[in-house]
């Protein structure tokens, strides 16, 4: 466990209470400590500003039960202990866990952290959520809209404040369509095409590939299969990709696939007119008619995709005017460790809009038992 951060000067002890948020994903835990802010200064605004923040660089481990529910608390309490302890703070008044693989394998975590919570740090206020909802809640807030997240996978997350709406995330061997897997997958493809001598393949991708995995590429498969990192892999030659999209069509028409899989997603996912989602388009039926579609809508995106650059967004843009010319882009205010607090601030004072999903975000209230869903929550889906 390392300290990425520490700065325990802003918070008085015991102000107001303290919130804490955790993002729990690939790249390891990352757990922040923030103040409550007084009835004075909460404005409705964004997430508490963290006071302190411990990283634990290894990923929870996953097994035949779901998320390794010990795995994760024994990172995780002596990291909350330090904090608490370096910012003379006694006791939590909420938290929220954001995790990859929440809504699947989550069943563990979900029965196992609210007694973690109340024994070790007197927490009563507990939200467990699919780090997409605390990515949504890190870019957006409370707003209605829709969030792709995009990095190694993609999912799409949306919400009219009535329910969640899902679009992929199902992983690089049946999802995550647009994806720097999906990508990097399609760019080897056109490379081992190239070196059949099959139409569809490109010869600055396979030279590109065998400059990074080496000569010949018919080893590939017996490096790529065996490991456990795959979808990893495969997403480190999406930069690569990108490259060689400046000179090579085959390289640029797959970056434009993923901007279309990318602007479907969100298209899926968000919210129509009158707060609704939209029913299914047929592709045959063509647009709907400009004056029967709802105010502009936000649509964020956020990940390590995106750092693609110009190369992936010009194609994004022009995707998203054919499929949501009314939408608005709006830049994300922050990622999921942000959402994690703002959640926690929202249910620490009883005012969080967002809706409850057995799967996707679960509350532990006061009593010990699961809060019934507000007058705006719902079930959204989930499948």
């Amino acid at each position: 466990m390392t300290a990425a951060a520490q700065d325990t000067g802003a918070a008085a002890p015991g102000a107001g209470g303290w919130l804490l948020g955790v993002d729990s994903g690939g790249s390891g835990l990352r757990v922040a400590l923030a103040r409550l802010p007084g009835a004075a200064s909460a404005d409705g605004g964004g997430p508490p500003e963290a006071v302190g923040t411990v990283t634990c660089p290894e990923p929870v481990r996953t097994g035949p039960a779901g998320i390794d529910a010990a795995h994760l608390t024994g990172q995780l309490v002596p990291a909350v202990r330090a904090l608490l302890a370096d910012a003379g703070a006694a006791h939590l008044a909420a938290a929220c866990v954001g995790a990859a693989g929440m809504a699947t394998l989550g069943t563990g975590l979900r029965a196992e952290l609210p007694g973690v919570f109340a024994a070790e740090f007197g927490v009563r206020r507990l939200a467990l959520a699919a780090d997409a909802v605390t990515g949504y809640a890190g870019a957006l807030g409370e707003q209605p809209g829709a969030v792709v997240a995009a990095g190694t996978g993609m999912i799409a997350m949306g919400t009219d404040l009535e329910i969640w709406r899902r679009a992929d995330g199902w992983g690089h061997l049946l999802g995550d369509c647009g994806s720097g897997a999906w990508i990097g997958r399609s760019g080897l493809e056109a490379a081992l095409r190239a070196f059949d001598g099959r139409t569809g393949g490109s010869r600055t991708l396979r030279k590109r590939a065998e400059a990074v995995f080496g000569t010949p590429l018919s080893a590939l498969p017996g490096q790529l299969y065996p490991r456990t990192d795959r979808a990893a892999v495969l997403a480190s030659f999406a930069p690569e990709v990108a490259r060689c999209a400046e000179e090579d069509a085959v390289a640029a028409g797959i970056v434009r696939a993923a901007a279309r899989e990318i602007a479907a997603a969100a298209e899926a996912v968000c919210p129509g007119r009158e707060g609704t989602f939209p029913p299914a388009r047929d592709p045959a039926a063509g647009r709907e008619p400009a004056e029967h579609r709802g105010p502009a809508v936000r649509v964020a995106f956020t990940g390590g995709l995106f750092k693609l650059g110009e190369t992936l967004q010009d194609p994004l843009r022009t995707e998203l005017a054919e499929r949501l010319p009314d939408a608005r882009i709006a830049e994300a205010a922050g990622g999921p460790l942000e959402g994690a607090l703002l959640v926690a601030g929202r249910l620490a004072d009883g005012t969080l809009a967002l809706p409850r999903d057995p799967a996707l975000l679960s509350v532990t209230g006061p009593d010990g038992s699961d809060t019934p869903p507000t007058a705006r929550g719902g079930v959204g889906r989930t499948d």
